[in-house]
């Protein structure tokens, strides 16, 4: 998730990164307790991400996915930011696109914001009239038919729903995700620095699905590999990011359900490479 820069917390981490200098995305993995085996570390990204397994041209044209608004402790990160999405493509070093829609629970100074946004890379994030509070459970979805996108955001506990028709010359459709986000914030010159990660505690994404060239299934669908990924602040590699921040925070996401359509992701204080 992109945003313009705006909020004085992202002016102030830019300007505290300003002598670091940016790093090409890498791929690198490193064992967590939460979740059996390796996981991708990311700078910016925690959750899953589902590829093609077998090299088989597979094309993700929909993915879908529900949460929980988690609420946003801003008692040590008075300025933070945290963002909860589904989304296909962008996943690889070099995706140009990624078209994804969810919630943001953000601190700014001291206060929790709650909203809902759509975002098609590289354009900056759209926050959409639809009204979002700490416990509502949110349900998401993008669908891809050709050049246009269709995102989705409905709040089952107000009964409210937003939906948008984009035209995208040429959307990315080699990967679909179920990520919570450490937001960046970018200049109008398109220097991006990603945001310190707020403290959600704990985001449960469910009912989660995905179709393939035509073929429909759950995470664990063996037609596709699904890759869980880490967010430490301070790794070299990220997804659409910018800069890293100075913050510890991260995330790491726990073990899929026996169906393969549930998982938790979970903050951490301290998330050292």
């Amino acid at each position: 998730m992109q945003r313009l820069l705006s909020s004085l917390i992202a002016a102030a981490v830019v300007a505290a990164l300003a002598a670091s200098s940016s790093t090409a995305s890498t791929s690198t993995t490193q064992a967590f307790t939460s979740n059996a085996g390796t996981q991708t570390v990311s700078a910016n990204w925690s959750g899953y991400v589902l590829q093609d397994s077998l090299l088989a041209g597979l094309q993700f044209t929909s993915v879908t996915g529900t949460w929980t608004v988690p609420v946003a402790n801003c008692t040590n990160a008075p300025n933070s930011s945290a963002a909860f999405w589904v989304g296909l493509g962008g996943s690889s070093d070099t995706a140009s696109g990624l078209e994804q829609t969810g919630t943001g629970s953000d601190c700014s100074n001291g206060t929790a914001k709650y909203y809902a946004w759509y975002e098609i890379l590289p354009a900056a994030s759209v926050q959409v009239p639809l009204k979002v509070n700490p416990g509502d459970q949110i349900t998401t979805s993008v669908n891809v038919n050709g050049t246009t996108v269709l995102v989705q955001i409905k709040n089952r506990t107000r009964k409210t729903t937003f939906t948008k028709a984009l035209q995208v010359a040429a959307p990315d459709v080699s990967s679909a995700e179920w990520i919570a986000e450490a937001p960046s914030a970018c200049s109008a010159g398109g220097r991006c620095t990603v945001l310190p990660l707020a403290n959600f505690g704990t985001v449960t994404f469910t009912r989660a699905a995905a179709i393939a060239s035509g073929h429909p299934g759950t995470i664990s669908d063996p037609t596709w590999t699904n890759e869980p990924i880490s967010l430490v602040p301070q790794s070299t590699s990220r997804f659409f990011g910018g800069l890293n921040s100075s913050s510890t925070a991260g995330a790491t996401p726990g073990a899929l359900s026996a169906d393969g359509r549930s998982f938790g992701v979970s903050w951490l204080a301290n998330a050292t490479p």
